[in-house]
């Protein structure tokens, strides 16, 4: 929402000083539509080029993603620390053969269950059972474990922000596709330098519309919305490594409770809920979900 509010803003106070100035919006609007083909249609074929489909679809999708920012509130990660609690307290309690049939089948879990979104997030889930299988494997040395688990995520992260990378790239190719643009104006200009001064001058201008234009979509659109995406991309990580400290706590072998302190201690601070709120949350979970 703030991204739209954002490019509307932009656009009024640019065309709007423009208009009190006494500027003329015709001229740009007739230059539009070609200059607008132009550079759209290079940047749209030099991203192709520059990456692959995989990278080229994360873009695509990023940009509906920057729109609609994380996926994840602070109600979520509570929930997600009462499933970390749940899944630590049932290995305290009864051992990690009562472990295997949530990790095994998440999806047919009253303990996954108990949390919908978060297990409907299949990264989470395979995430959070894949390395909580390790450790039934007797894979429980914390140290290594930890390395493992800051390996996953560091690819994991690097994998997410290609498409903001991308996206970026194109943002800071507009100015010259612009300039492209521009040029290819002027030669349509020179090429009738026979007219009168006032087409000629209304040719010129139609062309500078391009180097306008491509500046005015670099810095105000396209870098702005990649920036924000990454911003995404980074706040969706931090979910990830509240499930990674849990983890490592729990193979410290601290209680559940402590291991999800130390995992409320890595959420966000606009999203992080108070030990008094975790506690009650912990506290009104149904009782037979460890049966």
């Amino acid at each position: 929402m703030l991204i739209i509010v954002g490019i509307l803003f932009t656009m009024g106070m640019v065309f709007g000083g423009y208009v009190i100035a006494g500027g003329k919006m015709a001229p740009i609007l007739k230059a539009l539509p070609i200059e607008g083909m132009i550079i759209g249609g290079a940047g749209i074929g030099s991203y192709l080029v520059s990456n692959n489909s995989s990278v080229a679809k994360k873009g695509m999708k990023g940009l509906g993603h920057a729109f609609k920012g994380s996926k994840w509130k602070a109600e979520d990660y509570k929930d997600l620390l009462c499933l970390m609690f749940l899944l630590t307290k049932l290995i305290k309690s009864k051992g990690v053969i009562a472990l295997e049939p949530h990790i095994e089948e998440p999806h047919d879990s009253k303990i996954f269950n108990n949390f919908p979104k978060v297990s409907a997030d299949h990264h989470v889930t395979d995430f959070i059972c894949d390395y909580l299988r390790m450790t039934t494997m007797n894979f429980d040395d914390p140290h290594q474990v930890e390395d493992v688990l800051l390996k996953d995520l560091e690819k994991h992260h690097h994998e997410e922000s290609e498409g903001a990378h991308a996206l970026s790239v194109l943002g800071e190719s507009f100015p010259a596709l612009g300039i492209v643009a521009a040029v290819l104006g002027i030669v349509k200009t020179m090429g009738s330098i026979d007219q009168p001064v006032e087409v000629l001058g209304a040719m010129i201008g139609g062309a500078l519309v391009g180097t306008f234009l491509g500046i005015l979509i670099s810095y105000t659109v396209a870098s702005p919305v990649a920036v924000k995406l990454q911003q995404v991309v980074d706040e969706e990580g931090h979910f990830f490594n509240v499930i990674k400290d849990i983890i490592v706590s729990h193979l410290h072998g601290n209680a559940p409770q402590i291991s999800v302190e130390i995992g409320r201690k890595s959420v966000p601070s606009e999203m992080q809920p108070s030990f008094y709120e975790l506690d009650e949350a912990v506290n009104e979970l149904p009782n037979d979900l460890l049966t």
